[in-house]
């Protein structure tokens, strides 16, 4: 026990709760830290044996390796917000869920439009950690290949958990996890059959009406999940929104070997952009009206209790109607359309194969093909039809060569296009030290596909003066293609700790990361090209590969504490040393995020959370003018739910009330342009929301 009380306080002197502490500094503590926590590990069998009583069981993730797996023996960093967590918060987005995790940076730039990655780094639509519904991706050529949260055709309620994994993850998922991977995975259909009713009612125009059904027949099941959401946005935006959401998930077990599982799911709505007094008016307030829709199809095949087949099919859909006149400048003062109308179509298939080869080594493979279809006459101005396809194959073999190691290689190959196959690996090790101590270390490579936007968006405010054969005049050309992008490499090396101490119930999750990204892509200025009329207002610029290198080098962690029955602690952070020659770049990742959750059961059916959210200086994507250098300041944010649940009749009733935003007004994300015209005066700051919120749930 004595050694475990060492290891824990050696673990606190590491983790110092200072947010500025140098990435480097923190990265010794830690590596000190670590050692004596094996010293002691090895020496103290005895010692973990009685602390077994004390252990929690640990999740089991899918996400990291395909496999499921304890989370000690991953290949990587994983956290799990489970449903507990999820209905502890009370939030009504994912976004929001998602900064409770270590090294996630996210931000509003509007109460609609969230910014979600992992360490900062992406472009204003970033697409650089993979993001999946049960398996099924959710980027969309027609929103710049980046993922449109507020749109997604998913409702919190059918949510019964999300696994992130922390750390690229590119063997397992190709392109997109170059960063890592969040996997949103949805009840099963038969999952407490009934029905259940939500509403949401607050300030700021929270209007919110959700309504699920579910039942089971025989072999199968059904659930229904729908739901209107809006509110007014943050004060003083041009941000209203309203979206409807429709889910139908099926489970139909066909024999004992065989199940199907289908899903349908759609949305629409509105939500208003821009703002009054942008440059010409080329972000002028205006309304954009989406569609989403999406079907997922699986079929399970399990011959033995050690093998499975998974054959994955899905099509996306989406369509954005974003239209609005910007005004050319005096004496023109014409009005030039600017039609940002686009569309897209995914379809992908997947085939998976899980198998058992010894008692010591399991293995899965699998093929997966997509092609995407975008159309957009402004973004891709003369080639308004896009398209991409891909072929990928995926390995991996898990070898526990010991009791207390294990092994996981992957390896994946894909191909984008015409563009030669890339190859990534990865090779970890999981060292349990004890019952209660795990390491993990490891190395991975990672490519990220330049997006189709990246490479041939072509944006050009063109007016035509007079009918033809007149010609028309070039006003800006805000985005040129460059056709001759390289894909971005990433060589990762993490040493990882997962720890359990008997004292207050504590899991303490910890890693530590070096990641070097080479052939780095950034949207550049380019003032020399002058034949646009007003180039010298609104320069040309593309997206181009930098020539040296990315370094990300730091420590992040989680700990997840219960000091008594009916009360939980979970704190977060992550600091991060970034190293690149362009200030813009470095100025991408925040060097620090903090979160501290409360979450109290004060018993008689009362509960309540408290959070803290603590963000460091960001940038936050390229923006439409990349010369600009304005960075978002710090900040620290609260939130809060206290909840009350009750009985009347035969129906389980819970009213809560929650509070997001609150000490003071902040800015996450800033619009480069609309801020170039304000200087240092925030443009577009948070605005608390508060609502109070009806559960009923029939038995």
């Amino acid at each position: 026990m004595m050694s475990r009380l060492l290891c824990q306080r050696m673990f606190a002197v590491m983790l110092g709760f200072a947010p500025e502490m140098p990435g480097r500094e923190a990265v010794k503590r830690f590596l000190i830290a670590l050692g004596g926590c094996g010293l002691f590990s090895l020496g103290t069998a005895a010692a973990a044996a009685e602390e077994d009583p004390f252990l929690a069981d640990l999740p089991i993730v899918l996400t990291p390796s395909r496999l499921q797996q304890p989370q000690n023996e991953a290949p990587a960093a994983v956290t799990v917000i489970d449903r507990a967590l999820i209905k502890a918060t009370g939030y009504r987005d994912i976004p929001r869920l998602l900064r409770l995790v270590p090294g996630m940076q996210i931000g509003q730039e509007r109460g609609s439009r969230h910014w979600v990655t992992y360490h900062g780094m992406g472009n204003d639509y970033p697409s650089w950690m993979q993001v999946l519904i049960d398996g099924r991706s959710v980027y969309s050529p027609g929103n710049l290949d980046g993922v449109d949260w507020s749109a997604l055709p998913i409702t919190i309620e059918e949510i019964e958990r999300i696994e992130v994994v922390r750390g690229t993850n590119s063997a397992a998922y190709g392109a997109n996890a170059f960063l890592g991977v969040i996997n949103i995975i949805t009840r099963d259909s038969s999952d407490s059959p009934g029905k259940k009713l939500a509403v949401n009612y607050g300030t700021r125009g929270i209007r919110d009406l959700g309504l699920e059904l579910s039942g089971s027949a025989g072999a199968g099941s059904l659930r229904l999940n729908a739901e209107t959401k809006g509110d007014q946005g943050f004060a003083g935006l041009h941000d209203a929104m309203r979206y409807n959401v429709f889910s139908l998930r099926g489970d139909q077990r066909l024999s004992n070997n065989d199940e199907l599982m289908f899903r349908l799911a759609a949305s629409d709505g509105r939500r208003g952009l821009g703002y009054p007094d942008s440059i010409f008016g080329n972000n002028a307030e205006r309304r954009a009206n989406s569609t989403n829709a999406a079907l997922h199809l699986q079929w399970r095949h399990t011959p033995g209790p050690s093998e499975e087949w998974l054959l994955h099919y899905y099509r996306n859909q989406d369509s954005t109607d974003e239209a609005w006149f910007a005004t050319a400048p005096s004496p023109l003062n014409y009005q030039v359309p600017l039609d940002r109308n686009r569309s897209s179509v995914r379809d992908n298939i997947e085939l998976q194969h899980r198998l058992a080869l010894s008692d010591t080594l399991r293995a899965v493979w699998g093929l997966e093909a997509r092609h995407d279809q975008m159309d957009s006459a402004f973004l891709y101005h003369g080639s308004r039809h896009q398209h991409s396809s891909m072929a990928r194959a995926f390995g991996l073999l898990e070898w526990r060569f010991n009791p207390d190691w294990s092994l996981n290689a992957n390896a994946l190959i894909e191909k984008f296009d015409s563009d030669a196959p890339k190859f990534s690996p990865r090779l970890f090790a999981n060292w349990q030290l004890s019952p209660a101590d795990t390491v993990r270390f490891g190395y991975a490579r990672a490519w990220r596909q330049p997006t189709m936007f990246e490479r041939n968006g072509d944006v050009r405010a063109i007016y035509q003066v007079n009918p033809l054969p007149a010609p028309p005049t070039l006003l800006v050309h805000p985005y040129m293609p460059n056709p001759d992008l390289r894909a971005p490499r990433m060589d990762s090396l993490e040493l990882g700790y997962l720890g359990q101490f008997p004292t207050w119930r504590t899991r303490l999750d910890v890693r530590l990361f070096m990641e070097r990204i080479a052939d780095y892509i950034t949207r550049v200025s380019h003032p020399e090209v002058t034949a646009p009329l007003l180039s010298g207002s609104l320069p040309s610029a593309r997206y181009e590969n930098q020539n040296s290198a990315v370094n990300l080098r730091g420590v992040e962690y989680q700990v997840d504490s219960s000091p008594r029955a009916g009360t939980r602690l979970l704190f977060s952070h992550t600091l991060i040393d970034r190293g690149s020659s362009e200030r813009s770049v470095r100025q991408m990742t925040a060097p620090y995020t903090a979160s501290l959750s409360w979450i109290q059961d004060w018993g008689g059916n009362w509960s309540s959370t408290l959070t803290a959210l603590r963000m460091g200086p960001l940038a936050g994507g390229s923006g439409f003018v990349p010369t600009s250098t304005y960075v978002s300041r710090p900040y620290t944010t609260f939130d809060v739910r206290l909840a009350r649940g009750m009985t009347f009749g035969a129906s389980a009733v819970t009213v809560a009330l929650t509070a997001t935003n609150l000490g003071g007004r902040h800015q996450e994300i800033a619009d480069r342009a609309e801020q170039s015209l304000h200087g240092n005066t925030p443009v577009n700051q948070t605005s608390p929301m508060v609502w109070l919120s009806l559960s009923i749930n029939p038995k």
